[in-house]
């Protein structure tokens, strides 16, 4: 076995760090600051970030097959233009639900964008339960709403044969999969995968490795875990140095390396001291493992 070994490469101290893609065209790692209300593109190579302001609290961003990238900012689904740091609205969701946003999102084989919404946190770790749904937005911009009544969407993946979709609603502490029909985006027949464990913490951000492993980040954890969906069984544990683990996803010239996002919101006064490094995101390497490709979104 390979030593796995953690290292902080974004001291940025995100409040909010989440959802982090690596954009293979630009070798660059996107994610965002929710409550900072910021999108972020890191380069490993020079280790610059440059940052656009979004104006609202930022769920996701991902990569736009047409250019530049699509990021789910407040309730509206936004077309992002890098070079001008331009944003321009697409379509919204849940428009009789003024208290809610977008969480996370993701883009599935063909190019569709599932995304989800929670209610606002009223402080950091208080959610309005029941308040989210899950929807995916098409090429056309027409959008379906498949669950309703979530607490926090959350981290959400295919299987290798885009049969399964797998689908986290974090305070429900499992990781749950779907039967996936990728032409129409229909998605039924719900069940458990993984149950989390006393210490893991909530269930965040995930991503699916190839070899159809998923890899979940886990909030108030201070942990990722490695699960095989089919046996349920949890087959690795990374522990990082801060609780607030988020989400991650694979990137580098060849996928081997995990990039972990974190958060500091939440903490007090001795908390940020005992975790300097909460909100930073970090890469682990050594896990002789890889990642697979984002998918951009067809719109």
């Amino acid at each position: 076995m390979a030593s796995v070994k953690v290292e902080c490469v974004v001291k940025e101290s995100a409040l909010i760090g989440e959802g982090p893609v690596w954009e293979e065209s630009e070798q660059t790692l996107m994610f965002v600051d929710i409550a900072g209300q910021k999108i972020h593109r890191w380069s490993p190579s020079t280790n610059q970030i440059q940052s656009l302001e979004t104006g609202g609290t930022v769920g996701f961003v991902v990569p736009r097959r047409s250019g530049g990238y699509v990021a789910g900012v407040g309730r509206s689904i936004v077309a992002v233009d890098w070079s001008t740091q331009m944003m321009t609205s697409l379509v919204a969701v849940d428009e009789d639900r003024t208290n809610n946003r977008l969480n996370d999102g993701k883009v599935d084989p063909i190019g569709r964008l599932l995304a989800g919404t929670m209610g606002k946190e009223e402080q950091p770790a208080v959610v309005q339960r029941q308040q989210g749904s899950l929807f995916s937005v098409n090429s056309d911009l027409s959008v379906t709403k498949h669950l309703s009544q979530l607490d926090i969407s959350n981290g959400m993946d295919w299987s290798l044969d885009q049969k399964t979709f797998f689908y986290i609603d974090s305070l429900s502490l499992t990781v749950d999969a779907f039967d996936y029909d990728k032409n129409s985006g229909e998605i039924g027949n719900r069940r458990v995968v993984y149950r989390m464990e006393k210490g893991e913490g909530l269930p965040d951000g995930m991503t699916v490795d190839s070899d159809g492993c998923l890899w979940v980040a886990c909030y108030n954890g201070g942990r990722v875990i490695k699960i095989d969906p089919v046996t349920g069984v949890r087959l690795q544990t990374v522990s990082l140095p801060v609780t607030k683990t988020t989400s991650c996803c694979f990137g580098g010239p060849d996928y081997s390396d995990l990039y972990v996002t974190s958060a500091c919101l939440g903490l007090d006064q001795s908390g940020r001291r005992q975790q300097p490094l909460a909100g930073s995101t970090f890469r682990v390497t050594g896990l002789s493992v890889k990642g697979q490709p984002s998918n951009a979104f067809s719109g």
